[in-house]
C-alpha cells in the first residue's frame, strides 16, 4: 500500500448563484413584448402574459457564465499532490447559445490534463464548461477558453479537450441537417505528442464502465 500526502489549498471560495437584477429583468422583458409584437402575436395574449419576464429570466440564466471567474472556481479546490498521470474527465454535458443566431448548440466535452504538482477537484472541471458555455458562443472558441483556463491556472503538463455538439441553427435552419454534429478540439503540453493525444482519442472513445 502506498501512502499519499494531500494537501488541500483554499484559496479563494467559490459559490454558485442565480441571480435575476429586476432592472435587467424589466428591461430585457421589454424588449421581447416588442419582439411578440413585431412577429404579429398579441402580446396581451393569456399565454403570452408572462412569457417575456419568464424569457428575461431565462436568458439571464443562460448567459450567466459572464458573472462567474473560471480562476476563482479553480483555485477553490486545489490540492497538492505528486501524480503526473492523464486526469481525464469525459462525457460533460453542456449548453450553450449560438451568437449568431441566438439558438442553443448542446452536447459533450472531454477534458483530460498532466498535472504538475497539484490536481483540482473533478467537479470543477464541469463548472469550467459551464462558465464559459453559459454565455454568447461559438464551438471553437468555447474550446480554447476551457483549454486557456485550465493552463492558466493549474499549469499542468499538457491540457486537451474535445468537444462535440449539435447546433439548432443547422438543425432548424439553413441546411437543416438534423443528425449533424460538430467536433472541436485543442491540445497543449505533452497532448501535443502524438502517443500521448493518442491516448487520450482512446480513452473517450472506450467505454469503460
Amino acid at each position: 500500500m502506498h501512502s499519499f500526502k494531500i494537501r488541500y489549498h483554499k484559496i479563494m471560495t467559490y459559490k454558485k448563484q442565480e441571480i435575476y437584477t429586476a432592472e435587467t429583468t424589466h428591461f430585457i422583458s421589454e424588449q421581447y413584448e416588442d419582439i411578440i409584437q413585431a412577429l404579429g402575436e398579441d402580446k396581451e395574449r393569456e399565454g403570452l402574459l408572462k412569457t417575456p419576464e419568464r424569457a428575461a429570466k431565462a436568458m439571464q440564466y443562460l448567459t450567466q457564465g459572464y458573472n462567474m471567474d473560471a480562476g476563482a472556481i479553480l483555485k477553490s479546490a486545489l490540492f497538492q499532490e505528486d501524480y503526473n498521470e492523464m486526469v481525464v474527465v469525459k462525457d460533460i454535458e453542456l449548453y450553450s447559445l449560438c451568437e449568431h443566431h441566438l439558438l442553443p448548440f448542446f452536447g459533450k466535452a472531454h477534458i483530460a490534463y498532466i498535472p504538475n504538482g497539484y490536481v483540482v477537484g473533478l467537479s470543477k472541471l464541469p463548472r469550467i464548461v459551464d462558465v464559459f458555455a453559459r454565455r454568447l458562443q461559438v464551438q471553437e472558441r468555447l474550446t480554447h477558453e476551457i483549454i486557456q483556463a485550465i493552463d492558466t491556472y493549474l499549469k499542468p503538463h499538457g491540457v486537451a479537450v474535445v468537444i462535440e455538439a449539435a447546433h439548432m441553427c443547422m438543425m432548424m435552419r439553413g441546411v437543416q441537417k438534423q443528425n449533424s454534429v460538430t467536433t472541436t478540439s485543442g491540445f497543449t503540453g505533452e497532448f501535443k505528442k502524438e502517443e500521448t493525444r493518442n491516448e487520450f482519442l482512446s480513452l473517450i472513445t472506450s467505454k469503460l464502465r
